[in-house]
Formats: structure tokens, sequence, C-alpha cells
């Protein structure tokens, strides 16, 4: 998303400093200073503070990940890890390629799970494990990121991924699906509500998790700075990534060695984050194609489907925290308002990546209304979820 994106540029530029510093400094002490003594013999002369100021700061810059991830987060109660397991490959009408896992019993009710920008479908580790008990659990990679392959030579496009994600869907056999969507996940969703009418008669329920209804710009903290900002910085800088994406590879890997990649990345956390939450995220926003991450915050920028899920209506449950900077809860709130019958839930505490950080809100949430949906006489034998977190 746009603004840990800025975020990203930042840091990069802060830790590129730090390393060309320590060049320097490395520099300067090997080459010292040529003296002349009283006999008139030179010397050279190389000051000690030069050498191990020098060596700390290259140091910093290849392994300050470990200091700097254990001074931003909270010890681990259950770890998240990028584990692959369980996939196959399917063919998008698209001409993506679209890698697909499938978790849990196979007669199971399906529940879709679709990540983030930047991220890719291990990200779900934690809900997924939860989910997979009693649900057939699909996760799959968005295009460009993680292991899909988006078709040669086409542009990124959310109406392409709402495209792949009807392909995903077909793989629930016909039954009733509930579609959950972190971030561009949920914005996959109401784009695929806003092209494709029958969706209501498709899927079972929608989860909406820490997204927005339109252009991110508009609805991150410092939105006005960010708009004012994307045609003079913004998108020159992002076709410039697109442009130079070897470079802007190894700048990545570098911050990510560092450790500034991750002071950008914990900007989408609030203080309940912890070291493989961070990590993890981290790792995934390094590894993914700089340049499709770039075009997919290009094809952000023109994105709306305002009331785009008023077809859904009651079927839908709308996630937010009240610090998120990525995504303001104003939206989720907005959302709400614009879905008649739709279920708000503001989570307290909770920044763009809810979901992981304060697991113990969402999943239940989450759980709940998938059991809800997916099995309604048992679930309304329930007591009621209440409307705050």
């Amino acid at each position: 998303m746009p603004l840990i994106l800025l975020a990203r540029w930042l840091f990069s530029l802060l830790s590129l400093a730090i390393l060309a510093a320590a060049s320097y400094l490395l520099w300067s002490w090997w080459n010292g200073a040529v003296v002349i003594d009283a006999q008139g013999l030179a010397h050279r002369l190389r000051e000690p503070w030069r050498l191990w100021t020098g060596l700390g700061l290259l140091a910093w810059s290849l392994l300050g990940r470990w200091p700097t991830t254990w001074i931003l987060t909270k010890p681990d109660t259950e770890r998240t890890r990028p584990v692959r397991e369980r996939s196959h490959m399917i063919q998008s009408p698209t001409g993506s390629r679209l890698y697909v896992e499938v978790h849990g019993p196979t007669d199971a009710p399906p529940v879709i799970l679709t990540h983030g920008w930047g991220l890719d479908s291990t990200i779900w580790f934690v809900l997924r494990r939860h989910l997979e008990r009693r649900f057939k659990v699909i996760v799959w990679d968005l295009p460009g990121l993680g292991r899909s392959r988006a078709a040669s030579g086409q542009a990124v496009d959310l109406s392409h991924f709402a495209r792949d994600l009807q392909a995903v869907l077909a793989l629930a056999d016909g039954r009733p699906a509930v579609l959950v969507g972190h971030s561009i996940g949920g914005m996959t969703i109401q784009t695929l509500a806003r092209d494709w009418s029958e969706l209501s008669d498709t899927v079972a329920g929608v989860v909406l998790v820490n997204t927005t209804y339109t252009n991110p710009l508009r609805t991150m903290a410092l939105g006005s700075l960010a708009q004012a900002l994307r045609l003079p910085l913004l998108e020159p800088m992002l076709r410039l990534t697109i442009w130079l994406q070897p470079l802007a590879w190894l700048s990545a890997w570098q911050s990510y060695l560092s450790g500034a990649a991750h002071m950008a990345n914990r900007i989408g956390f609030s203080r309940h984050v912890t070291r493989s939450q961070l990590e993890h995220t981290t790792l995934l926003a390094t590894r993914n194609s700089p340049a499709a991450s770039a075009r997919g915050n290009l094809a952000m920028f023109g994105w709306d489907a305002d009331g785009a899920l008023q077809a859904v209506g009651r079927q839908t449950l709308i996630l937010a925290g009240d610090q998120d900077l990525v995504t303001k809860c104003e939206a989720s709130q907005a959302l709400a308002e614009a879905t008649p019958g739709a279920r708000l839930e503001i989570v307290a505490k909770a920044n763009h990546m809810g979901f992981l950080e304060r697991a113990e809100r969402y999943t239940p949430m989450i759980e709940g209304f998938c059991d809800s949906v997916l099995f309604p006489r048992a679930s309304s034998q329930r007591a009621p979820t209440p409307t705050q977190a």
C-alpha cells in the first residue's frame, strides 16, 4: 500500500546512507593522511576511530535486522512462518498462472483468503491454521506476487485480479463460499462484486479486513499530502522503480539486512507486533518484485468501487483497526454505511496488520462469521458476538 511504500523508500535511503558512510570511513582510514616528520620522512597516518566507526556501520548495514527486530517487537506467543504446502497451479482466464493451496477437509464449506499487496498467501498462516479445522480453506497468491505469475505484457489491474479470484472460486466446486480479503484483497472482492452481478448468488458471505472502497491515497494517514504528491513525486518514483528494478531489488535487500525495511513495515503494526510477525511481513515485502509492487500501487490510484457490495448486504463483515494508518477506520465506516445490513467491527489498538498482531480478536470474529453463514442453524444457538472488540 502507498503509505508503507513511502516509508520503505525513506528508510531505504537511510540504509544506503549508512552503508555509504561506512564505505567512506573505511576508505579514508585505509588511505590515511601523509605527514612529513622532522627528518623529512613521509609517514601514512591512519586514525583508529575511522576504522572502528566504519566497521560498526558496516556491521549494522549487514546484520542490523536482528537488533532492530528485537527492539521494535515483543516475543512471540504463536509464531507465523512463510510455510508452503499442499499447493498446485491453476490457469486463470486472464492468462495468469495462479499459485493455490487447499487446506482442511475437502468436503467442508469453503473459505477463500486473499492477501494484501506486497505480501503472499503465507501471511494467512495463523488464521488458516484455525479455520482449516472445520472449513475447506483456499489461499492463493495474487499475480506478480509470491509464486503466481501474471500474464506476459498484461497491465496490473484490479479487474484482472477479480477475474483471477473468480477462477479460484471455481475450486469451491459449486458450494457457496466465504470470501475474506485483507487490504487489496478486500478491494479485489469489491471489484468482483462490482463487475459480476451474480456474486451474491455464488458466495455465502464476505469479510473485508482493514481495506478501503476507493483510491487508498484518499483514506490513508496524511491522505491530503499524499494526493498532492501523487503526480509530482509518487507516480514518477513508482515508474522509476519499474525501469530500474534490478537496482531497486538490491536496495530492498540491503534495507532488509540493515533492519531499515523492518522499521518501515513497523508502521503497519501497533504495539502488539511480535518478532515473527514483523520478520514475516518484511521478508515477503522484500522478496516480491519491486516492479510488480510498483505496478500494483499505480493501479490502486485509479480504482474505485464505492457501493459495490450493496447486493451482498447483510452477508458482509467489515473489520477495521482504530489505529490503522494505511487504510483508516473511517474507510471501513464508509463501507459499512454504503452496504445495507453489513456488520462493522472496530478492533481497539489494531493497525493495518491487525489480523496478525491482534489475531486473538480478529480470528474469532472471522471464524464466527463463517459459522453463521455456512452453518446457520448451529451458529444461531450461540451467543451473539459483541459489536466492539
